[in-house]
C-alpha cells in the first residue's frame, strides 16, 4: 500500500459534454508524501489551480471530475475524495486539508475582523471549545505567523492590514485546525521579493513545528520559478492540463527533459535597452514631491473618535523627492510594500484623492506644472501621460467590448474622428500589440491574462502618449507570458521613443527594463543611480538586502 498522503490517479477535469467537452486537466497522476513540499508550475490555463481545488471539491460549477484522488486519513486508511458527499468533504476541509488562496483581500470577509474570522475557522470544527479559548488560539496563531501586536491586530479589519499581514492572517486561519496538508495557491504573487521569502520561510518553520503532531505536507501553486527552487522538494510541470514532467526540483531545473519545461526555465526577462540620447528632452520633472494624509489613531477596538475643532496630525507617506524622466528613458522604482511606490505613481498621474491627500512640491509634464494647470488643461494633458495597471482584469470594464475599451480615449480626446477613422485607429493599435481585428467585439473575460494586458497596453497607446507609468505590469502573469509582454513594451519604446516609469517588486523585470533605478523605503529615496552599476555595487544595506533576496548579487 502506498505511503502517500494525497494521491491523484488518472485524474481528469473537463467542462461540457460530447463534442463540446474540453479538458482542463487530463489523466494526471501525482503523489504527495507526508512532510513533503511539492510545487506545481505552468502557464496560466495549465490546470494548476483546478488540480489544487479538486481534493476539497471547490472546482467551478459545471466541472466534471473523473479518476481518483486518494486521501490517507489519520488512522492510515485511504479514501477516494471524489466518492465522498459534500457533507463528508466539509469535515475534511480545514481540519485535514486547508487552503491559502491567492488574493487574501478577496478571500477575507471585509465586514469581520481578522480575529473573528480565525475564531470562526476554529469553531466550525471545535464547536464545544469555549469562546475565550478560541480567541486565545487566534491571537497565538497571529503571533506565530509573525504579525506584530497580535492582540491589537485581532480587532483589525482586512483593509487595515498590509498585503503581507493579510497573507499571514490567511495562513493563521488555514492553520487553525492543524491540517496535515496545506495547499497554497499563489500565496506570494502580490508581495514584494523580501516578503515572498519571509512567507516561504514562515511556511517552512510551521512545517517543522508540525513534525511533533505527525507532520504537514505543502502543495505550492506558483509561476515564480525562483521561489520553487528555494522551497520545493519536488516539482511537477503542467502544460494544457497534462503533467509533462516531474521529479526533484534540482533535477528538473538543472536538466529539463521536456521542451516546455526548458522553455519555462529559460523564460527570464531580457535586457534590450537602447542607450539614452545625451540631449534627449526632459518629459517629466519631479521636484520636491511629497504626499501626506491625515493621521488616524488606532486602539484595540478600532478608531478613536477625534476631538472636534482640533487640527489633525498628518502622516507623510512620501518624503520630498526629485528626479527627471527623459524621452526614451525608463526609470525603475522598487521597494517593499508600503514604501510609497504606488503613491508616487498616483501623485504623478494626479489620481490621489484631493480631499485627503496633501501634495507638496511640483510635477511638470512637458514643461507644464501639473498642479498649476486648470482642470480642462490637465484633462487635455492626460493624453500625453497614460498608465498601465497591475491587474488588467480589474482595470478593464467587463461590460464593454474591446473596441469600446480601446477607443474610449479617442472619444474623449479626439471626438471629431469619424466612426471609420476611429475603427481604423483601433485596428492599427491592436495589431501593434499582437492582436487582430477579430477581438474587437469580444469582452475581457474571454481572454487570457497576457491578452488582457495587451489590450490594456493598446488602450494606453492609442492616444500616442509620450510617458507611460507601468504599475506592476507583469506581476500577475506567468513567466513566459511576462517575457512576451516585457518584450512588447521594449519594442514599443524603441519604435515610439516612449518614456517609462516602471514600478515592480520583481527585480529581474526592473533590471531588464530600466536605465536608472530608484529604491524607496518608508516613503524615502534611499538610493538612486544607473541600474547595472547599482546592481553591481549597491551602497545601502537595504538595497543590498533587496538584491540578495532576488539573487541579483
Amino acid at each position: 500500500m502506498s505511503t502517500s498522503l494525497l494521491r491523484y490517479e488518472n485524474f481528469s477535469l473537463s467542462f461540457g459534454t460530447g463534442r463540446r467537452e474540453k479538458f482542463a486537466v487530463r489523466e494526471l497522476s501525482l503523489e504527495i508524501g507526508v512532510g513533503e513540499r511539492i510545487a506545481l508550475v505552468g502557464e496560466s490555463g495549465s490546470g494548476k489551480t483546478l488540480t489544487a481545488l479538486s481534493p476539497l471539491r471547490l472546482q467551478p460549477e459545471g466541472a466534471h471530475l473523473t479518476g481518483k484522488i486518494y486521501w490517507r486519513r489519520a488512522d492510515g486508511t485511504e479514501v477516494n475524495l471524489l466518492d465522498l458527499s459534500l457533507e463528508q468533504i466539509r469535515e475534511i476541509r480545514g481540519r485535514e486539508i486547508a487552503m491559502i488562496f491567492q488574493e487574501p483581500m478577496t478571500a477575507l470577509n471585509p465586514l469581520f475582523t481578522i480575529g473573528n474570522q480565525i475564531v470562526e475557522a476554529v469553531q466550525v470544527h471545535e464547536p464545544l471549545l469555549p469562546l475565550a479559548e478560541c480567541r486565545n488560539t487566534a491571537v497565538a496563531l497571529l503571533k506565530k505567523t509573525g504579525i506584530p501586536e497580535p492582540e491589537e491586530r485581532f480587532h483589525a479589519y482586512p483593509h487595515q492590514l498590509s498585503g503581507g499581514q493579510r497573507q499571514r492572517a490567511m495562513i493563521a486561519m488555514a492553520l487553525a485546525c492543524k491540517p496535515r496538508l496545506l495547499i497554497a495557491d499563489e500565496p506570494t504573487t502580490a508581495l514584494d521579493v523580501s516578503l515572498r521569502l519571509q512567507i516561504l520561510d514562515l511556511l517552512k518553520d510551521l512545517q517543522e513545528e508540525a513534525k511533533e503532531r505527525g507532520g504537514m505536507a505543502i502543495l505550492l501553486i506558483t509561476h515564480d520559478l525562483n521561489l520553487v527552487r528555494h522551497f520545493a522538494h519536488r516539482v511537477g510541470v503542467l502544460n494544457q492540463g497534462c503533467l509533462v514532467e516531474s521529479g526533484s526540483t534540482h533535477e528538473v531545473f538543472a536538466h529539463p527533459k521536456n521542451n516546455y519545461t526548458e522553455q519555462l526555465v529559460n523564460s527570464q526577462p531580457v535586457r534590450e535597452l537602447l542607450p539614452l540620447v545625451p540631449l534627449a528632452p526632459v518629459l517629466l520633472k519631479v521636484n520636491g514631491l511629497s504626499v501626506s494624509y491625515p493621521q488616524s489613531n488606532f486602539s484595540g477596538a478600532g478608531l478613536r473618535i477625534a476631538k472636534w475643532f482640533t487640527k489633525a496630525k498628518r502622516n507623510t507617506v512620501l518624503q520630498p523627492l526629485s528626479f527627471q524622466l527623459k524621452q526614451g528613458q525608463t526609470i525603475g522604482v522598487i521597494g517593499e510594500s508600503g514604501s510609497g511606490k504606488t503613491t508616487l505613481a498616483m501623485a504623478i498621474l494626479g489620481l490621489l484623492g484631493e480631499t485627503t491627500a496633501r501634495l507638496a512640491g511640483d510635477v511638470a509634464v512637458l514643461d507644464q506644472s501639473w498642479q498649476a494647470m486648470s482642470p480642462l488643461a490637465r484633462r487635455a494633458m492626460r493624453a500625453n501621460l497614460q498608465v498601465i495597471f497591475q491587474d488588467p482584469f480589474g482595470s478593464l470594464s467587463p461590460r464593454m467590448t474591446i473596441f469600446d475599451i480601446v477607443s474610449e480615449g479617442l472619444n474623449i480626446h479626439q471626438p471629431t474622428l469619424s466612426t471609420v477613422e476611429r475603427e481604423a485607429r483601433v485596428i492599427e493599435i491592436l495589431r501593434e500589440v499582437g492582436l487582430d481585428r477579430s477581438v474587437m467585439m469580444r469582452y475581457p473575460h474571454e481572454f487570457s491574462g497576457g491578452q488582457r494586458q495587451r489590450i490594456a497596453i493598446a488602450r494606453a497607446l492609442i492616444l500616442k502618449p509620450q510617458i507611460l507609468v507601468l504599475d506592476e505590469p507583469s506581476s500577475a502573469l506567468d513567466v513566459s507570458i511576462q517575457k512576451q509582454v516585457l518584450a512588447l513594451l521594449s519594442a514599443l519604446q524603441k519604435k515610439y521613443n516612449l518614456a517609462y516609469l516602471i514600478i515592480s517588486h520583481d527585480l529581474a523585470v526592473i533590471r531588464a527594463m530600466s536605465h536608472e533605478l530608484m529604491v524607496l523605503r518608508g516613503g524615502e529615496v534611499v538610493e538612486y543611480g544607473e541600474t547595472e552599476a547599482m546592481i553591481a555595487s549597491p551602497k545601502e544595506p537595504y538595497t543590498k538586502a533587496l538584491f540578495a533576496a532576488a539573487e541579483l548579487v
